[in-house]
């Protein structure tokens, strides 16, 4: 017997033989009447239903007169934007490098584009099966050095930049990533020592998770601008953008290890009396039998909270970190133009929607994908 075969057992509930014709076709037209026989099945549904669709008729209308044929794309002030009465997105045109990228000189904004574009890129490839193997680290390795060296500068010769003045979507980008790379290896490490048999390492755990879930993010936020700096040694200081990835980190690691946490409960006892018999160590058992199959278990909440850091990343802006959302309320502060605060939080907003949908969808993908690998 091979470690393999315990993960692809055909015996597992819910798994198919190689000869099995899998699930059947659903009959045509099925989807149509599932969704009609649960709008309208009862006197309640089609009551709200109803209302649900004089709602969307009132609104609907609305939004689209406002954001799309009375919207201004090309003004040169505010006024003209004014009297047309529609949606100033001439603002966004106007203030879009401010709200993506924040005070990062304005000749050097290219850097923190290709930065974002490397973050990008190499997430992608990360999510792409193909690179599944050990040049994916090259690939992060890679992209790290350069992603530090274009926003820092001071080598190559392009101009040193202070982490004060990142801002925008770059620094989001690298929050969020560095929060979540760094999270979710400590996030394992910490469900393991939960449900470790040393009672030392168990009590630590558990504290340290009942801990840092038991308190906001903005409270870890909070500690580590304004506390932390007390207890440090004089003349001692630590980047105030390292104190808020180190927070993020942190609080992501927690949530994580109870997710984890309850993917290694659902793995059956056989698996584990497996593993023993074929004279696999602990750490081979979690890393080639164990972890693998909990895992798949919890993709569905590991992308939600994946989505969940991304977005509490604008909490940074409480200890005056110029993150995305700091950005766009800083544009609003330009008298020439004022009071297009709407337009520049939906323009956020999307950026926030299709990152957060992409990881979605991506996530949906993946356990689609891993079902038909288990059912083969």
């Amino acid at each position: 017997m091979e470690a393999a075969s315990l993960i692809d057992d055909d015996s597992a509930p819910g798994r198919r033989g190689s000869g099995s014709a899998g699930p059947p076709a659903p009959p045509p037209g099925g989807r149509a009447k599932r969704v009609g026989g649960g709008l309208f099945s009862s006197p309640l549904n089609v009551v709200l239903t109803l209302l649900v669709a004089w709602l969307l008729l009132m609104i609907v209308p609305a939004l689209v007169e406002w954001g799309l044929i009375r919207a201004t794309f090309v003004a040169s002030s505010a006024q003209e934007c004014r009297e047309a009465g529609g949606a100033c997105w001439a603002f966004i045109a106007e203030k879009h490098r401010l709200i993506l990228f924040g005070l990062y000189p304005y000749d050097e904004q290219w850097r923190p584009l290709l930065a974002s574009a490397l973050l990008i890129g190499a997430v992608v490839a990360s999510c792409l099966r193909r690179f599944w193997n050990r040049w994916l680290a090259l690939v992060w390795i890679v992209a790290l050095t350069a992603t530090g060296i274009l926003m820092w500068g001071g080598v190559l010769g392009l101009q040193y930049v202070e982490n004060t003045l990142w801002g925008g979507l770059p620094l989001t980008l690298i929050l969020a990533t560095f929060g979540m790379g760094l999270a979710f290896p400590l996030g394992v490490l910490l469900a393991l020592g939960r449900r470790s048999r040393l009672p030392a390492i168990k009590a630590l755990c558990v504290v340290y998770i009942e801990l840092i879930r038991g308190v906001p993010l903005i409270s870890l936020l909070f500690m580590s601008s304004v506390m932390l700096p007390l207890f440090l040694p004089e003349g001692m200081s630590i980047d105030k953008l390292l104190r808020a990835q180190i927070a993020i980190i942190l609080f992501a690691a927690a949530y994580l290890a109870e997710l984890v946490r309850g993917g290694l409960q659902a793995i059956p006892k056989g698996q584990y009396e497996g593993a023993d018999s074929i004279g696999l160590g602990y750490w081979q058992q979690m890393r080639l039998i164990v972890l693998p199959q909990a895992l798949k278990t919890i993709i569905a909440p590991l992308v939600s909270m994946f989505i969940l850091v991304f977005k509490d990343t604008s909490l940074v802006v409480i200890i005056g970190i110029f993150d995305l959302t700091q950005s766009a309320k800083a544009s609003l502060a330009d008298a020439a133009w004022p009071g297009f605060s709407v337009e520049a939080y939906l323009f956020i907003a999307a950026i926030y929607f299709v990152f957060c949908f992409a990881m979605s969808r991506y996530s949906q993908s993946l356990e689609k994908r891993l079902r038909t690998d288990r059912e083969r």
